[in-house]
Protein backbone atom coordinates (compact mmCIF):
# COMPACT_ATOMS: atom_id res chain seq x y z
CA UNK A 1 0.00 0.00 0.00
CA UNK A 2 1.14 3.27 -0.49
CA UNK A 3 2.30 4.94 1.69
CA UNK A 4 0.74 8.77 1.73
CA UNK A 5 2.62 11.88 3.97
CA UNK A 6 1.15 12.81 7.45
CA UNK A 7 0.71 16.10 6.24
CA UNK A 8 -2.20 14.86 3.39
CA UNK A 9 -3.89 13.31 5.94
CA UNK A 10 -4.09 16.28 8.42
CA UNK A 11 -4.86 18.55 5.66
CA UNK A 12 -7.58 16.04 4.24
CA UNK A 13 -9.39 16.07 7.97
CA UNK A 14 -9.30 19.59 7.89
CA UNK A 15 -11.17 20.28 4.97
CA UNK A 16 -13.65 17.48 5.79
CA UNK A 17 -14.09 19.68 9.05
CA UNK A 18 -14.43 23.17 7.33
CA UNK A 19 -16.61 21.84 4.85
CA UNK A 20 -18.82 20.08 7.47
CA UNK A 21 -18.73 22.99 9.32
CA UNK A 22 -19.90 25.14 5.94
CA UNK A 23 -22.79 22.60 5.50
CA UNK A 24 -24.28 23.71 8.82
CA UNK A 25 -24.09 26.90 8.48
CA UNK A 26 -25.29 27.19 4.72
CA UNK A 27 -28.34 24.67 5.62
CA UNK A 28 -29.16 27.14 8.67
CA UNK A 29 -29.59 30.32 5.51
CA UNK A 30 -31.24 28.56 2.81
CA UNK A 31 -33.42 26.04 4.78
CA UNK A 32 -34.74 22.64 4.54
CA UNK A 33 -37.10 22.90 0.93
CA UNK A 34 -36.31 20.10 -1.26
CA UNK A 35 -34.51 23.24 -3.42
CA UNK A 36 -32.38 23.29 -0.73
CA UNK A 37 -31.50 19.34 -0.54
CA UNK A 38 -30.78 19.40 -4.26
CA UNK A 39 -28.08 22.11 -3.66
CA UNK A 40 -26.44 21.29 -0.89
CA UNK A 41 -26.40 17.28 -2.74
CA UNK A 42 -24.79 19.45 -5.48
CA UNK A 43 -22.07 21.08 -3.19
CA UNK A 44 -21.41 17.70 -2.05
CA UNK A 45 -20.86 16.09 -5.27
CA UNK A 46 -18.88 19.16 -6.64
CA UNK A 47 -16.75 19.16 -3.60
CA UNK A 48 -15.78 15.18 -4.02
CA UNK A 49 -15.11 15.96 -7.97
CA UNK A 50 -12.60 18.87 -6.70
CA UNK A 51 -10.89 16.61 -4.26
CA UNK A 52 -11.03 13.98 -6.61
CA UNK A 53 -9.11 16.35 -9.42
CA UNK A 54 -6.38 17.33 -6.40
CA UNK A 55 -5.57 13.56 -5.78
CA UNK A 56 -5.33 12.99 -10.04
CA UNK A 57 -2.83 16.37 -10.11
CA UNK A 58 -1.56 15.72 -6.78
CA UNK A 59 -0.66 12.10 -7.25
CA UNK A 60 -1.57 11.04 -11.22
CA UNK A 61 -3.67 9.49 -12.82
CA UNK A 62 -4.20 6.15 -12.10
CA UNK A 63 -4.55 7.05 -8.31
CA UNK A 64 -7.23 9.12 -9.56
CA UNK A 65 -9.08 7.13 -11.47
CA UNK A 66 -9.02 4.66 -8.26
CA UNK A 67 -10.47 7.65 -5.72
CA UNK A 68 -12.92 8.18 -8.96
CA UNK A 69 -14.29 4.38 -9.22
CA UNK A 70 -14.16 4.52 -5.70
CA UNK A 71 -16.16 7.59 -4.74
CA UNK A 72 -18.66 6.67 -7.33
CA UNK A 73 -18.88 2.85 -5.92
CA UNK A 74 -20.01 3.84 -2.05
CA UNK A 75 -22.48 6.82 -3.98
CA UNK A 76 -24.04 4.00 -6.06
CA UNK A 77 -24.17 1.45 -2.46
CA UNK A 78 -25.03 4.59 -0.30
CA UNK A 79 -28.80 5.46 -2.05
CA UNK A 80 -29.46 1.74 -0.61
CA UNK A 81 -28.98 3.29 2.91
CA UNK A 82 -31.51 5.86 1.93
CA UNK A 83 -34.28 3.40 1.35
CA UNK A 84 -33.51 1.80 4.80
CA UNK A 85 -33.41 5.01 6.33
CA UNK A 86 -36.85 6.25 5.00
CA UNK A 87 -38.65 3.27 6.77
CA UNK A 88 -37.00 3.54 10.05
CA UNK A 89 -38.25 6.90 10.48
CA UNK A 90 -41.14 6.46 9.19
CA UNK A 91 -41.51 3.39 11.30
CA UNK A 92 -40.29 5.23 14.44
CA UNK A 93 -42.21 8.29 13.66
CA UNK A 94 -39.14 10.72 13.67
CA UNK A 95 -40.80 14.45 13.68
CA UNK A 96 -39.64 16.02 10.48
CA UNK A 97 -38.08 18.89 12.30
CA UNK A 98 -35.60 16.38 13.72
CA UNK A 99 -34.87 14.20 10.78
CA UNK A 100 -31.80 16.59 9.74
CA UNK A 101 -30.00 16.51 13.20
CA UNK A 102 -30.45 13.18 13.47
CA UNK A 103 -29.08 12.28 10.21
CA UNK A 104 -26.07 14.74 10.75
CA UNK A 105 -24.82 12.74 13.51
CA UNK A 106 -25.51 9.28 12.25
CA UNK A 107 -23.54 10.79 9.39
CA UNK A 108 -20.60 11.99 11.36
CA UNK A 109 -20.67 8.82 13.32
CA UNK A 110 -20.52 6.72 10.56
CA UNK A 111 -17.55 9.00 8.96
CA UNK A 112 -15.46 7.70 12.73
CA UNK A 113 -16.84 3.86 12.46
CA UNK A 114 -15.74 3.86 8.65
CA UNK A 115 -12.66 4.93 9.05
CA UNK A 116 -11.76 2.24 12.19
CA UNK A 117 -13.06 -0.77 9.99
CA UNK A 118 -10.86 0.78 6.60
CA UNK A 119 -8.20 0.88 9.20
CA UNK A 120 -8.11 -2.16 10.36
CA UNK A 121 -9.22 -3.63 7.44
CA UNK A 122 -6.12 -2.45 5.68
CA UNK A 123 -3.63 -3.85 8.42
CA UNK A 124 -5.52 -6.91 7.67
CA UNK A 125 -4.72 -6.88 3.93
CA UNK A 126 -1.31 -6.22 4.74
CA UNK A 127 -0.58 -8.46 7.45
CA UNK A 128 -2.65 -11.13 6.19
CA UNK A 129 -2.29 -11.38 2.13
CA UNK A 130 -5.20 -13.96 1.79
CA UNK A 131 -7.81 -11.82 3.68
CA UNK A 132 -8.49 -9.68 0.30
CA UNK A 133 -9.80 -13.08 -0.91
CA UNK A 134 -12.21 -13.37 2.24
CA UNK A 135 -12.93 -10.10 1.77
CA UNK A 136 -14.23 -10.10 -1.99
CA UNK A 137 -16.10 -13.56 -1.06
CA UNK A 138 -18.02 -11.62 1.44
CA UNK A 139 -18.38 -8.80 -0.81
CA UNK A 140 -19.70 -11.62 -3.56
CA UNK A 141 -21.94 -13.03 -1.16
CA UNK A 142 -23.13 -10.16 -0.22
CA UNK A 143 -24.04 -9.55 -4.28
CA UNK A 144 -26.04 -12.61 -4.47
CA UNK A 145 -28.04 -12.27 -1.30
CA UNK A 146 -29.26 -9.02 -2.91
CA UNK A 147 -29.68 -10.75 -6.01
CA UNK A 148 -31.69 -13.61 -3.98
CA UNK A 149 -33.99 -11.79 -1.70
CA UNK A 150 -33.90 -8.24 -3.06
CA UNK A 151 -33.20 -6.61 0.88
CA UNK A 152 -30.09 -5.69 2.50
CA UNK A 153 -30.06 -6.12 6.54
CA UNK A 154 -30.89 -3.02 8.35
CA UNK A 155 -29.99 -4.02 11.89
CA UNK A 156 -32.48 -1.57 13.20
CA UNK A 157 -34.15 -4.17 15.63
CA UNK A 158 -30.87 -5.67 16.96
CA UNK A 159 -29.76 -2.04 17.48
CA UNK A 160 -33.39 -1.50 19.83
CA UNK A 161 -33.31 -4.74 21.34
CA UNK A 162 -29.61 -3.63 22.38
CA UNK A 163 -30.24 -0.34 23.52
CA UNK A 164 -33.55 -1.35 25.63
CA UNK A 165 -31.11 -3.91 27.60
CA UNK A 166 -29.48 -0.71 28.75
CA UNK A 167 -31.36 1.81 29.08
CA UNK A 168 -35.55 2.24 29.40
CA UNK A 169 -37.14 3.72 26.26
CA UNK A 170 -39.53 6.14 26.74
CA UNK A 171 -42.70 6.42 24.60
CA UNK A 172 -42.28 10.35 23.44
CA UNK A 173 -40.47 12.57 22.45
CA UNK A 174 -38.79 15.09 24.29
CA UNK A 175 -38.01 18.03 22.09
CA UNK A 176 -34.50 17.44 20.47
CA UNK A 177 -33.23 15.38 23.33
CA UNK A 178 -31.64 12.11 23.40
CA UNK A 179 -31.83 11.49 26.84
CA UNK A 180 -34.61 12.49 29.21
CA UNK A 181 -36.37 11.75 32.77
CA UNK A 182 -39.69 9.38 33.21
CA UNK A 183 -40.43 8.80 36.83
CA UNK A 184 -37.21 9.55 37.51
CA UNK A 185 -35.03 7.24 36.16
CA UNK A 186 -32.81 8.04 33.12
CA UNK A 187 -34.38 7.11 29.61
CA UNK A 188 -33.31 6.86 26.14
CA UNK A 189 -35.80 8.73 23.80
CA UNK A 190 -36.99 7.80 20.35
CA UNK A 191 -34.81 10.19 18.96
CA UNK A 192 -32.09 8.03 20.51
CA UNK A 193 -33.05 4.93 18.97
CA UNK A 194 -33.28 6.06 15.69
CA UNK A 195 -29.72 7.23 15.82
CA UNK A 196 -28.91 4.12 17.09
CA UNK A 197 -30.74 2.63 14.84
CA UNK A 198 -29.24 5.04 12.17
CA UNK A 199 -25.84 4.46 13.18
CA UNK A 200 -25.84 0.03 13.36
CA UNK A 201 -27.97 0.19 9.83
CA UNK A 202 -24.43 1.94 8.16
CA UNK A 203 -22.34 -0.85 9.77
CA UNK A 204 -24.28 -3.49 8.37
CA UNK A 205 -23.88 -1.97 4.79
CA UNK A 206 -19.56 -0.90 5.97
CA UNK A 207 -19.44 -4.45 6.29
CA UNK A 208 -20.42 -5.02 2.27
CA UNK A 209 -19.11 -2.08 0.58
CA UNK A 210 -15.90 -1.15 2.23
CA UNK A 211 -14.31 -4.78 1.05
CA UNK A 212 -16.26 -4.06 -1.95
CA UNK A 213 -14.14 -0.57 -2.45
CA UNK A 214 -10.89 -2.54 -1.35
CA UNK A 215 -11.43 -4.67 -4.59
CA UNK A 216 -11.20 -0.88 -6.49
CA UNK A 217 -7.67 0.03 -4.50
CA UNK A 218 -5.42 -0.56 -1.96
CA UNK A 219 -4.94 2.82 -1.05
CA UNK A 220 -5.95 3.69 2.39
CA UNK A 221 -6.05 7.16 1.90
CA UNK A 222 -8.19 6.91 -1.69
CA UNK A 223 -10.62 3.82 0.42
CA UNK A 224 -10.99 6.85 3.23
CA UNK A 225 -11.60 9.76 1.32
CA UNK A 226 -13.83 8.17 -2.00
CA UNK A 227 -15.88 7.00 1.23
CA UNK A 228 -15.96 10.56 3.50
CA UNK A 229 -17.30 12.48 0.80
CA UNK A 230 -19.94 9.60 -0.58
CA UNK A 231 -21.15 9.30 3.05
CA UNK A 232 -20.43 13.21 4.08
CA UNK A 233 -23.35 13.58 0.88
CA UNK A 234 -25.84 10.86 2.20
CA UNK A 235 -28.04 13.51 4.17
CA UNK A 236 -28.60 15.59 1.34
CA UNK A 237 -29.26 12.76 -0.89
CA UNK A 238 -31.76 11.54 1.80
CA UNK A 239 -33.92 14.45 1.36
CA UNK A 240 -33.42 14.38 -2.47
CA UNK A 241 -34.71 10.96 -3.16
CA UNK A 242 -36.69 10.26 0.09
CA UNK A 243 -39.93 10.86 -1.74
CA UNK A 244 -39.47 8.86 -4.94
CA UNK A 245 -37.51 5.41 -3.43
CA UNK A 246 -39.97 3.66 -4.74
CA UNK A 247 -39.56 4.81 -8.59
CA UNK A 248 -36.12 3.31 -8.55
CA UNK A 249 -37.00 -0.46 -8.60
CA UNK A 250 -33.80 -1.64 -10.57
CA UNK A 251 -31.66 -0.05 -8.43
CA UNK A 252 -31.04 -3.14 -6.00
CA UNK A 253 -30.84 -5.41 -8.20
CA UNK A 254 -28.21 -2.99 -10.31
CA UNK A 255 -26.26 -2.92 -6.79
CA UNK A 256 -26.06 -6.57 -6.46
CA UNK A 257 -24.23 -6.72 -9.81
CA UNK A 258 -22.35 -4.54 -8.56
CA UNK A 259 -21.24 -6.29 -5.85
CA UNK A 260 -20.46 -9.45 -7.71
CA UNK A 261 -18.32 -7.96 -10.26
CA UNK A 262 -16.60 -6.31 -7.25
CA UNK A 263 -16.37 -9.92 -5.85
CA UNK A 264 -15.28 -11.93 -8.89
CA UNK A 265 -12.88 -9.46 -9.27
CA UNK A 266 -11.30 -9.91 -6.15
CA UNK A 267 -11.42 -13.17 -6.03
CA UNK A 268 -9.24 -13.50 -9.59
CA UNK A 269 -7.07 -10.89 -8.60
CA UNK A 270 -4.03 -13.08 -8.94
CA UNK A 271 -5.47 -15.04 -12.03
CA UNK A 272 -6.83 -11.27 -14.48
CA UNK A 273 -5.63 -8.10 -13.45
CA UNK A 274 -8.46 -5.93 -14.39
CA UNK A 275 -7.52 -2.19 -15.08
CA UNK A 276 -8.90 0.69 -13.34
CA UNK A 277 -10.72 2.36 -16.20
CA UNK A 278 -12.71 -1.17 -16.79
CA UNK A 279 -13.93 -0.60 -13.18
CA UNK A 280 -14.93 2.78 -13.41
CA UNK A 281 -16.98 2.19 -16.45
CA UNK A 282 -18.62 -0.46 -15.18
CA UNK A 283 -19.57 1.10 -12.17
CA UNK A 284 -20.56 4.01 -13.93
CA UNK A 285 -22.53 2.01 -16.21
CA UNK A 286 -24.40 -0.28 -13.97
CA UNK A 287 -25.15 2.35 -11.51
CA UNK A 288 -26.26 4.98 -14.39
CA UNK A 289 -28.44 2.32 -16.33
CA UNK A 290 -30.01 1.14 -12.93
CA UNK A 291 -31.16 4.75 -12.23
CA UNK A 292 -32.07 5.21 -16.07
CA UNK A 293 -34.22 2.53 -16.73
CA UNK A 294 -35.89 2.95 -13.25
CA UNK A 295 -36.86 6.46 -14.19
CA UNK A 296 -38.24 5.08 -17.67
CA UNK A 297 -39.95 2.56 -16.21
CA UNK A 298 -41.75 5.13 -13.82
CA UNK A 299 -42.35 7.78 -17.20
CA UNK A 300 -43.75 5.16 -18.96
CA UNK A 301 -45.80 3.61 -15.99
CA UNK A 302 -47.46 6.80 -15.23
CA UNK A 303 -48.06 7.26 -18.92
CA UNK A 304 -50.02 3.70 -18.62
CA UNK A 305 -52.20 4.60 -16.02
CA UNK A 306 -53.81 7.72 -17.39
CA UNK A 307 -55.77 9.56 -14.85
CA UNK A 308 -59.36 8.20 -14.26
CA UNK A 309 -60.58 12.03 -13.74
CA UNK A 310 -59.73 15.73 -14.12
CA UNK A 311 -57.21 16.53 -11.22
CA UNK A 312 -56.65 13.02 -10.54
CA UNK A 313 -52.71 12.75 -9.86
CA UNK A 314 -52.80 8.33 -10.80
CA UNK A 315 -49.84 8.41 -8.90
CA UNK A 316 -47.52 10.79 -10.31
CA UNK A 317 -45.40 13.12 -8.66
CA UNK A 318 -46.87 16.44 -8.17
CA UNK A 319 -45.30 19.96 -7.18
CA UNK A 320 -46.71 21.65 -4.17
CA UNK A 321 -47.83 25.14 -4.27
CA UNK A 322 -44.31 26.50 -3.18
CA UNK A 323 -42.55 25.06 -6.06
CA UNK A 324 -40.36 23.10 -3.61
CA UNK A 325 -41.20 19.59 -2.73
CA UNK A 326 -43.21 16.82 -4.34
CA UNK A 327 -45.49 14.47 -3.06
CA UNK A 328 -45.68 11.00 -4.01
CA UNK A 329 -48.25 8.43 -3.46
CA UNK A 330 -51.69 7.34 -5.04
CA UNK A 331 -53.78 9.68 -6.52
CA UNK A 332 -55.91 10.45 -3.35
CA UNK A 333 -52.64 11.03 -1.26
CA UNK A 334 -51.39 13.57 -4.12
CA UNK A 335 -54.71 15.21 -4.52
CA UNK A 336 -55.14 15.63 -0.91
CA UNK A 337 -51.42 16.04 0.26
CA UNK A 338 -49.86 19.75 0.19
CA UNK A 339 -45.99 18.46 0.47
CA UNK A 340 -44.80 21.58 1.49
CA UNK A 341 -41.25 21.59 1.79
CA UNK A 342 -40.70 18.24 2.20
CA UNK A 343 -42.15 14.77 0.52
CA UNK A 344 -44.46 12.31 1.24
CA UNK A 345 -44.25 8.77 0.18
CA UNK A 346 -45.89 5.27 0.28
CA UNK A 347 -42.85 2.94 1.17
CA UNK A 348 -44.94 -0.33 2.08
CA UNK A 349 -46.10 1.06 5.16
CA UNK A 350 -48.08 4.22 5.70
CA UNK A 351 -46.00 7.59 6.90
CA UNK A 352 -44.92 10.69 5.77
CA UNK A 353 -41.24 11.83 5.29
CA UNK A 354 -40.87 15.70 5.61
CA UNK A 355 -38.05 17.79 5.79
Amino acid sequence: MTAVPVWAWVATFGVLAVLIAADLVLMSRIGDSLRAAAIESALWLGAALAFGAVVWLWRGPATGSQYLAGYLLERALSVDNIFVFVLLFVSLQVPAALQRRILFLGVVGALVLRGAFIAAGGALIERVSWIFYVFGAIVLLAGARMFRSGEGGSGDSMAVRGLRRVLPVSERYDGSRLLTRTAGRLAATPLLVALVAIAVTDVVFALDSIPAVFGVTRDLFVVFTSNAFAVLGLRALYFLLAGSADRFVYLKPGIALLLVFIGVKMLLYDVVHMPVWVSLVVIAAVGGGAVGASLWRDRRRRHVVAPDREGDAGGAVVPDREGDGVCVGDGAGARDGIAGDGVSADHGMRGTVRT
